[in-house]
């Protein structure tokens, strides 16, 4: 069982090295790691994932925990019901944007605060590995409890004052498909629908909006309805990507600095956390605006954490995650679509013209590469540039007055990843060329 665990889940091909028995000794282990009494358990779309949930619970009340089951849900869900409910901790079946064959668990404590191999995934892993599996004299009880209304409920509380509004949303047949209809019944606007229906084979495009070519029937459809924006969502709800009203995709640390500009004032002062990955233009805004810019590692469990430990008002991930302190610090594709409407509806302009201020740099975007020794490679580049500004927060970050990189291994796939930014346009492509030839070519 030794590997099973990244940074902070667990996603393995289904049957293959993710099947009942695996699950069954990962709740329990779960349960042994917290001594919890109670949990929330939810689980997404895949064929597979009720089989996996059942094996799952079965090892959670063998271990005496009792589970509140929500049912079908999205990520986010499965946060909010861990504060909302009140339980010591939660467990969601689901492998995000992973293709269909895969599954696996996202795994937070009490107050939706996430396990990582910081704050204790190790630990389960090493209960799984030892097959230390424990049975309770009083076996956990289960109860159904969906929470879908409170969460909507929740989610329609951030909306403030928002105007008449086309809306473009791709569910990408993820779990979010099971929700955003009645979302939109809270809301005064009007969702044009794309791949609403949740299907765990993906018939359309991978849920993975990271990857440009899944938004293209976004940007289509947006430009034929005329809408005001679009969205899409990955596989569980919790990152999503922006197109604007011309169908062009919104960068998400552009839009972490436009999210900033609405909500920092509703908290004076407040810190607001971004991914080292992210533009200049993040921390120049969140400082301009008299807020505490806090710059962490990729991550949602490093990012929840560090905002939560400085009690900030919001994050944002280049990868479209946003992170909000009236979710417990929890991230949420929804809220972050509200919060769009909402700035669309104030400032009355188009999206475009909203982002368009932020663009003052140039950006690669990730890149990402097959490298074999990713050690070695990240030292050979620490050598090459050690005339700049070094730091090993994720991987190695390079800066210098007028360019800076981030090369970092994934935490979820076996790559070398690449963002790189510069003050000016030909210094962007020079460099990006130049990192090319040391690093290798892309895939």
């Amino acid at each position: 069982m030794a590997g099973i665990f990244k940074a902070y889940d667990n996603r393995r091909v289904y049957p293959d090295e993710r099947n009942q028995d695996t699950a069954k000794r990962n709740g329990n282990a779960f349960v042994q790691f917290l001594g919890a009494k109670k949990i929330a358990v939810g689980r997404d779309m895949r064929s597979h994932s009720p089989a996996v949930r059942d094996a799952m619970v079965e090892g959670v009340t063998d271990a005496g925990c009792d589970v509140i089951d929500i049912g079908h849900a999205t990520t986010p869900m499965v946060y909010f019901a861990t504060g909302f409910l009140e339980v010591d901790g939660s467990l969601q079946v689901t492998a995000s944007h992973n293709p269909g064959q895969y599954n696996g668990f996202k795994l937070s404590r009490e107050k939706a605060i996430p396990l990582s191999n910081q704050t204790g995934i190790e630990v389960v892993e090493k209960i799984v590995g030892a097959k230390k599996y424990i049975t309770a004299e009083r076996k956990g009880t289960v109860e159904a409890r969906p929470i879908d209304e409170d969460y909507l409920n929740h989610v329609a509380s951030v909306a403030k004052d928002i105007k008449p509004m086309k809306f473009v949303v791709d569910s990408g047949n993820g779990a979010t498909g099971w929700f955003i209809e009645r979302l939109f019944e809270k809301l005064p606007c009007e969702m044009v629908g794309l791949y609403i229906e949740p299907d765990g084979t993906f018939p359309n495009h991978e849920a993975n909006p990271l990857k440009l070519d899944t938004l293209v029937d976004l940007q289509a459809k947006v430009r034929e309805t005329g809408a005001a924006a679009g969205i899409a969502f990955d596989g569980d709800g919790d990152r999503c990507a922006f197109v604007d009203e011309n169908g062009d995709v919104v960068p998400s640390d552009l839009l972490t600095a436009l999210m900033a500009q609405n909500i920092l004032p509703q908290y004076p002062g407040s810190a607001v956390v971004f991914d080292l990955r992210s533009s200049w233009v993040v921390p120049e805004t969140i400082k301009e605006l008299g807020g505490v810019p806090l710059r962490e590692r990729v991550g949602h469990s490093f990012m929840k954490k560090t905002l939560r430990d400085h009690d900030g008002c919001f994050g944002g991930e280049l990868s479209g995650h946003y992170y909000f302190r009236e979710n417990y610090f929890a991230d949420s594709g929804f809220m972050a679509m509200v919060q769009v409407l909402n700035i669309l509806s104030k400032y009355d302009k188009p999206l475009s013209e909203l982002i368009a201020p932020l663009k003052k740099y140039h950006a690669t975007g990730e890149i990402n590469f097959e490298v074999e020794d990713k050690d070695a490679k990240i030292k050979e580049l620490s050598e090459i540039y050690s005339d700049a500004e070094v730091d090993y927060l994720d991987g190695i970050t390079v800066q210098y007055q007028d360019w800076w990189f981030n090369v970092r291994p994934s935490n979820t796939e076996p790559l070398l990843r690449m963002t790189l930014e510069a003050r000016e346009g030909p210094m962007m492509k020079e460099k990006k060329a130049e990192l090319i030839a040391r690093i290798g070519k892309p895939v």
